[in-house]
């Protein structure tokens, strides 16, 4: 699917764009994307991804990866049947989602690589993906999250009397997506054209793990480490306790008679929690799992350069697969693709109840992150930052994902070219966040 997608975005774009005389445009767009796709969004993902692989090493080489995926095992079971309970692609994935529901985007996407690769280990197609990673990717395509923080940050800097009146709305909004997502792929992948044939014989490496007959391949257990001693639980546990402080004194500053931080003087006591999970999530990933790691006798500085090394290898890999559909995308944007579709489909729109405003957000969130938040942003701006369409806007906005760009980044990294259904999972929950985002809104501000 992605494969035709693909080739009508160029067509569309070289023909809307001869007939609406911007075919300049549309060149110089494809080259200006071209190095958009590798100067500004591979390679500044170098780092990040250097970081937090190296980070999820120490935490597979010490244990942590299964305990997470042990600790979730009845629902990522059912959700991913054909991963063997144990692999560290439950754990990966498990990280991932947490990081995403708590708006960690720049820990999010190197741990949902990660559990791409460790999916990629049990795939007996290569190429092709497999019915897991199809699930994994329909999850991340609904954007689960509690916080939308840069939807509240548009609202707020335009002067909103509340900016987080969306909370409540986004939250049931894009948990509407992701049971659609999941839902989803659950039935497309029973069609028979989405059917993966039986694998023919797996070549052993080392030793074979037992799982559904799909899936029997190796997997990679992680290195022997030591048991935690008394000396190392009381480590641990003074280290918990200070972040429990931390957390105390962001989320109930009165009770330690400590000042309120100015940014969240102004916010209800649950969005104050979830912003001082959020704040403290990253220091507390970044320093607990190292010291996890180092009293069950892990060589920590060893381990993550080996992992960072990973992430640098990603990264170049996903560069033809970011170029390839950052190109298309912006092509179809220069030729004024998107506005011939809200006009054509306006009409249409209108006598759903659906709000015309919206659809230029709607058609293009799919497609791109930075042109969504500029539409977003000067809607707002047009309507004022209280108007029900600029909340449904923003709604929408924390709901949904640019689906085609993670599909590319996720199964890129991989050497994903047959997608099978994943992209129609995916805009299934892009669809399904927007008509409730619609809903949710007019029956609570309307």
């Amino acid at each position: 699917m992605l494969n035709y997608i693909w080739l009508g975005l160029i067509l569309a774009a070289v023909i809307i764009g001869g007939c609406t005389d911007r075919l300049k445009e549309v060149a110089d767009q494809s080259f200006e994307m071209a190095e958009f796709a590798v100067m500004k969004t591979a390679l500044p993902l170098v780092g990040i991804m250097a970081l937090w692989l190296g980070i999820m090493r120490l935490a597979e080489r010490a244990g942590l990866v299964t305990l997470f995926a042990r600790a979730l095992r009845p629902v990522l079971r059912w959700l991913f049947p054909e991963v063997p309970p144990d692999h560290p692609a439950m754990g990966s994935m498990v990280l991932n989602i947490a990081a995403g529901i708590l708006g960690l985007g720049n820990a999010a996407t190197p741990l949902g690589l990660r559990a791409m690769k460790d999916l990629q280990s049990l795939n007996p197609h290569p190429g092709t993906a497999t019915n897991a990673m199809c699930t994994f990717l329909a999850i991340n395509t609904s954007s689960i999250q509690l916080i939308p923080a840069t939807a509240i940050a548009i609202l707020a800097a335009n002067h909103s009397n509340n900016p987080t009146a969306i909370v409540g709305t986004s939250i049931i909004a894009t948990t509407c997506a992701a049971i659609s997502a999941v839902t989803a792929a659950k039935l497309l992948q029973r069609l028979p054209v989405f059917r993966l044939r039986t694998p023919g014989p797996v070549e052993e490496k080392a030793s074979v793990t037992e799982g559904p007959p799909l899936i029997q391949k190796v997997v990679e257990k992680p290195a022997a480490s030591a048991p935690v001693e008394w000396w190392g639980k009381l480590i641990l546990l003074i280290f918990l306790g200070f972040f429990v402080y931390l957390f105390l004194r962001l989320g109930f500053p009165a009770l330690l008679g400590a000042p309120v931080r100015p940014e969240f003087a102004t916010q209800n006591t649950f969005v104050r929690l979830v912003n001082a999970v959020s704040l403290i999530s990253v220091p507390f990933l970044l320093s607990f799992f190292p010291l996890y790691a180092v009293v069950r006798r892990v060589r920590i500085y060893e381990e993550f350069v080996e992992g960072a090394k990973e992430g640098f290898e990603v990264a170049i890999r996903i560069i033809p697969y970011l170029v390839a559909i950052l190109v298309a995308i912006g092509m179809f944007r220069a030729a004024g693709g998107i506005d011939l579709l809200s006009r054509a489909l306006n009409p249409v729109m209108r006598a759903l109840g659906f709000p015309a405003d919206l659809l230029p957000i709607v058609l293009m969130r799919p497609l791109s992150g930075s042109g969504t938040l500029g539409m977003f942003a000067e809607l707002v701006k047009h309507r004022g930052p209280d108007d029900l369409v600029s909340r449904m806007a923003a709604t929408i906005y924390g709901s949904t994902e640019t689906t085609l760009y993670v599909l590319a980044v996720y199964f890129g990294s991989v050497g994903i070219k047959r997608t099978r259904y994943a992209l129609l999972a995916g805009l299934t929950a892009d669809a399904v966040g927007v008509i409730a985002s619609v809903i949710i809104c007019k029956a609570m501000f309307g």
